[in-house]
C-alpha cells in the first residue's frame, strides 16, 4: 500500500496537535479561574430585598448592583425585566418615570464579552416610604463595591460532543476549600435527576464532575446544574451554586438543502450577471464555528451546450447568476431551454475536510417575443359555393417562439377586401392556424371573386429591436362557385285583405317570384305548398291565386281574422331549385251568423211568484254585426200569453211571469235579432220546467217534464249569468229565480 507524502502526513498531524493544545489550554484557563478565589465572575450579590415605597421617583437611585467578569467588564450592558427601570453603567438601579406600582420583583440581566449573569430584586409590600436609602439597606456600605468570598467554586465546564468510551470520564471539578469534614458534594438539575437523566454525576468526596455517555450538542447545547454541600445525612449546608456545562461542537452534521425543489427562471437575452435564484443550505452544527460555515459550488450542468459554464453561484450567498453573453442565452438556439444544476454545499468554509450536501437546481430560460410569426406562403387559394357559410381555408404560419406563450400565439386580422364583413378569421388554439370563414353567404351573380389581405401578429408585443415584416402578411384569393338557387318571392310574406264569403273563383292575389340565377335564364312554375282549409288554388304559370271554396272568417283555420297559406316557386334548373312564399289573407267580417240565446232550459218552483229568467245572446260575427241584440216573444196562445220579455242591456234580457205556475213543462218562443246589415233573426224556444220545491229536499221535476237536463248544470249556469248582470249580494233564491 502506497503511503501519502510526508508533507501531507505532517500537516494532518500538525492540525490534530493544534486542536489538542487548544482544548488543554481551555482546561488550564478554567482551573486558573478556580484558583482565583478573590474574583468570582458575575453579580457579587444575587438577591436584593427592598420595601415598596409609596412611589418610585424618576432618576432617583434605588440600589447599586456590582457585576465583575474578572476581565475588565468589556462591553458590559444591563437589561431590566421591567422597562420602566434601568441600570446605569455605574450599576445604580433607577426608575425612568414616577411609579406607584412596580410589582413584586425585578430581574437584572448583565452581559459582558466574557460572562453573563442574573440578579433578582425582591420588592416587599410597605405602607410608608423609607426616608432614605440607608434605611432600606440598613447601612450605607450596602451601596459600595463589595466582593464576596464563596467557599464553593463551580467554574463552567466545556465538554466535546461525541466522545468515545470509556465512561464515565472526568470533565471538570468543583472546589470547596472550606468544606467541613464528612460533608459531601451533590449536583442536581437537567441531565442528572431530570430528563434527560443520568448524563452527569459528581464524586461526593473529591468534587470531580463526570460524564457518563456521549453528548450531542445538536440535542442539548448547554446544561445548567446546581452544586451544593450536604452533611452526612444529606441535608444541604451550603449552596446551591450554578454549574454551567457547555458542549463543544464537532463537525458531525452535513449541510442539508431544505427548501427544494429549486426552480428559477431567466429571460432569454438577459445581460451577463443576471440573478436567477438563491439556494440556501442548513447545517445543524454550531453556527458560530466553521462547522456550519458553508460554501457553495456548481458540480455539474446539464446540458452543457452552448457552454458548460452558463451559470455561476456565489460561494457565500448561494445566488445563481448568468455568466454568458446575452447572445448565447438564446432560447431558440438551445438544445434544451431547461438546465439542471447539481449544487454542492460544503461546511468548514469549503475546506477539503468539510462535509457536503447536494441539491438539484433547475434553471428555465423563458421565451421573449423576439421572433414575429410568418406565413408559410404569400398567397392562399380558396373556393366556396354561393349561399353557404363555413370555414373555407386554414392559413399556416411559423413562429420560433415558445408555443406555450403569448409570444407564439397568433392573432389574425383582415386588413383589406372585406367591406361587407362577409369574412371572419379566428385562431385555431391547437395549431395556431388562421381559420378563414364565410359568415355572410356570397352571391355569385354579384361577385365571383374576392381578394383578402390578412396580417398576423402575436398576442404579446415584440421586443423593441424586432418588427413585423412582409412575411407577416398574406393574400387569399377566393373563388365563388355558382349554384342553382331557389326563386325568391317578393315580398315574403305576402299580405292581402278580402271579405269572407266572396264567390268561388274570385282572385285573391298574384304572387311574384324571381330567379336569382340571372345568367341561367330559367322559367318558374308555381304550386300550392300548404292550404289548411283547401280554399285556394294557384295558376302554375302566372301565379294567380283564386278561391275554390267559400272563405269563412269564423272557421277554426282562421286565427285572429287571418288565414295563412304557403306556395312554391320551382325553377327549371337541373336539379330544380325551390323557393317558398307565405300568403296571409286578412278576412273582413260580413253578417252571416244569426245570434243564439243561452240558457235553452230553465227551472222554477211552482209556488214561486214574479218569476224572472235571465237570457243572454251571442253572435259569431264581429261588430257592428252583433250587439245590441233585440229580444222578442214570438206569437203566444192561451195561457202562455202571460209571459213577458224585457231588455236588460245590449246582450241580455229577462223573461217575466207575473202569476204562479202549475207544475208542468212550458215552451216559450223567443226571437233574437242582431244589428248587422241586413239584420239576422233567430227564433228559439226556451224550455221552462215548473217543479215542486220543499225546504228540506231537492226540487222534484219528474212529473212535470220529460226533459233530461242536469239540474246542477242549469243551476250553475243561471246563477253565474245572474251574478254577472247583478252584483252580489244575490237574493235568497236557488237557480235563476229572484
Amino acid at each position: 500500500m502506497k503511503k501519502p507524502p510526508v508533507s501531507t502526513r505532517l500537516s494532518k498531524m500538525q492540525r490534530h496537535a493544534q486542536l489538542a493544545v487548544s482544548f488543554l489550554l481551555s482546561q488550564v484557563l478554567l482551573l486558573a479561574f478556580a484558583e482565583d478565589l478573590e474574583c468570582i465572575p458575575g453579580f457579587q450579590q444575587k438577591v436584593f430585598h427592598i420595601q415598596h415605597p409609596s412611589e418610585f421617583t424618576a432618576d432617583q437611585p434605588i440600589l447599586n448592583v456590582v457585576f465583575d467578569d474578572c476581565q475588565g467588564n468589556h462591553k458590559l450592558n444591563f437589561q431590566v425585566s421591567n422597562p420602566d427601570f434601568k441600570v446605569e453603567p455605574s450599576g445604580v438601579l433607577v426608575a425612568l418615570r414616577n411609579l406607584s406600582e412596580a410589582g413584586r420583583s425585578l430581574y437584572i440581566h448583565a452581559r459582558s464579552a466574557q460572562v453573563e449573569d442574573m440578579a433578582e430584586v425582591l420588592i416587599a409590600a410597605g405602607k410608608e416610604k423609607r426616608s432614605s436609602l440607608k434605611e432600606i439597606f440598613k447601612a450605607e456600605g450596602s451601596l459600595g463595591n463589595v466582593r464576596q468570598r464563596r467557599s464553593i467554586v463551580a467554574t463552567p465546564i466545556l465538554i466535546p460532543e461525541n466522545q468515545r468510551p470509556p465512561f464515565p470520564r472526568p470533565v471538570g471539578k468543583v472546589v470547596d476549600n472550606d468544606r467541613p469534614e464528612g460533608s459531601k458534594f451533590r449536583i442536581s438539575g437537567k441531565g442528572v435527576e431530570q430528563e434527560p437523566k443520568g448524563f452527569f454525576k459528581i464524586s461526593e468526596n473529591t468534587g470531580d464532575v463526570l460524564v457518563t455517555r456521549p453528548l450531542d450538542r445538536e440535542v442539548t447545547a448547554t446544561y445548567q446544574l446546581q452544586v451544593e454541600i450536604t452533611d452526612a445525612s444529606g441535608k444541604s449546608i451550603e449552596g446551591p451554586v450554578p454549574l454551567d456545562i457547555i458542549i463543544i461542537d464537532q463537525n458531525d452534521n452535513r449541510p442539508i438543502f431544505r427548501e427544494g425543489p429549486y426552480i428559477g427562471h431567466v429571460m432569454e437575452g438577459s445581460p451577463t450577471g443576471s440573478t436567477v435564484m438563491r439556494v440556501t443550505a442548513f447545517d445543524a452544527d454550531d453556527p458560530g464555528t466553521d462547522n456550519a460555515l458553508l460554501r457553495y459550488n456548481i458540480l455539474k450542468q446539464t446540458p452543457d451546450k452552448p457552454s458548460p459554464n452558463m451559470f455561476y453561484i456565489d460561494p457565500e450567498k448561494g445566488d445563481i447568476v448568468t455568466v454568458v453573453s446575452p447572445a448565447m442565452l438564446d432560447r431558440e438556439t438551445m438544445e434544451n431551454p431547461k438546465y439542471e444544476l447539481i449544487i454542492e454545499a460544503k461546511d468548514m468554509g469549503g475546506m477539503d475536510v468539510g462535509l457536503t450536501g447536494t441539491a438539484t437546481a433547475t434553471v428555465v430560460v423563458d421565451d421573449k417575443n423576439d421572433h414575429p410569426p410568418e406565413f408559410t406562403k404569400k398567397e392562399f387559394q380558396a373556393t366556396v359555393k354561393e349561399g353557404t357559410t363555413d370555414v373555407i381555408v386554414n392559413l399556416t404560419v411559423e413562429d420560433r417562439d415558445n408555443p406555450a406563450t403569448g409570444a407564439w400565439r397568433a392573432v389574425y386580422t383582415i386588413i383589406n377586401g372585406n367591406p361587407g364583413q362577409s369574412f371572419e378569421i379566428h385562431t385555431n388554439p391547437k395549431n395556431n392556424e388562421g381559420m378563414l370563414s364565410v359568415v355572410k353567404s356570397l352571391d355569385y351573380e354579384i361577385s365571383a371573386f374576392h381578394t383578402l389581405l390578412i396580417k398576423v401578429e402575436n398576442e404579446d408585443p415584440l421586443v423593441p429591436d424586432v418588427a413585423y415584416g412582409a412575411s407577416s402578411t398574406a393574400t387569399v384569393q377566393i373563388t365563388v362557385l355558382d349554384v342553382n338557387e331557389g326563386p325568391i318571392f317578393h315580398p315574403n310574406p305576402m299580405t292581402v285583405t278580402k271579405q269572407e264569403n266572396i264567390p268561388i273563383g274570385s282572385v285573391v292575389f298574384t304572387v311574384n317570384a324571381t330567379d336569382p340565377d340571372k345568367l341561367q335564364h330559367q322559367t318558374i312554375r308555381y304550386s300550392v305548398d300548404k292550404d289548411p282549409a283547401n280554399w285556394l288554388e294557384i295558376n302554375p304559370t302566372n301565379g294567380t291565386i283564386v278561391t275554390t271554396n267559400i272563405l269563412d272568417r269564423e272557421s277554426s283555420y282562421v286565427i285572429n281574422n287571418v288565414y295563412t297559406a304557403s306556395f312554391l316557386a320551382i325553377d327549371s334548373g337541373s336539379p330544380p331549385a325551390t323557393g317558398t312564399g307565405t300568403l296571409q289573407i286578412t278576412l273582413e267580417d260580413v253578417n252571416d251568423n244569426a245570434p243564439s240565446i243561452y240558457p235553452m232550459v230553465a227551472m222554477v218552483c211552482e209556488d214561486q211568484k214574479d218569476v224572472k229568467v235571465i237570457l243572454g245572446a251571442v253572435d259569431k260575427d264581429l261588430r257592428p254585426n252583433t250587439e245590441p241584440f233585440k229580444f222578442e216573444l214570438s206569437k203566444q196562445s192561451g195561457q202562455e200569453k202571460v209571459w213577458k220579455i224585457t231588455r236588460v242591456n245590449n246582450t241580455h234580457a229577462q223573461v217575466i211571469l207575473p202569476q204562479n205556475l202549475k207544475k208542468s213543462h212550458y215552451n216559450i218562443p223567443i226571437s233574437v235579432t242582431d244589428s248587422g246589415t241586413p239584420p239576422l233573426t233567430n227564433n228559439i224556444e226556451l224550455k221552462m220546467q215548473v217543479c215542486s220545491c220543499t225546504k228540506y229536499s231537492k226540487p222534484d221535476c219528474s212529473s212535470s217534464s220529460t226533459l233530461h237536463v242536469s239540474m246542477a248544470l242549469i243551476f250553475i249556469s243561471l246563477f253565474s249569468l245572474y251574478s254577472k248582470l247583478f252584483p252580489p249580494p244575490p237574493p235568497p233564491l236557488f237557480g235563476f229565480m229572484f
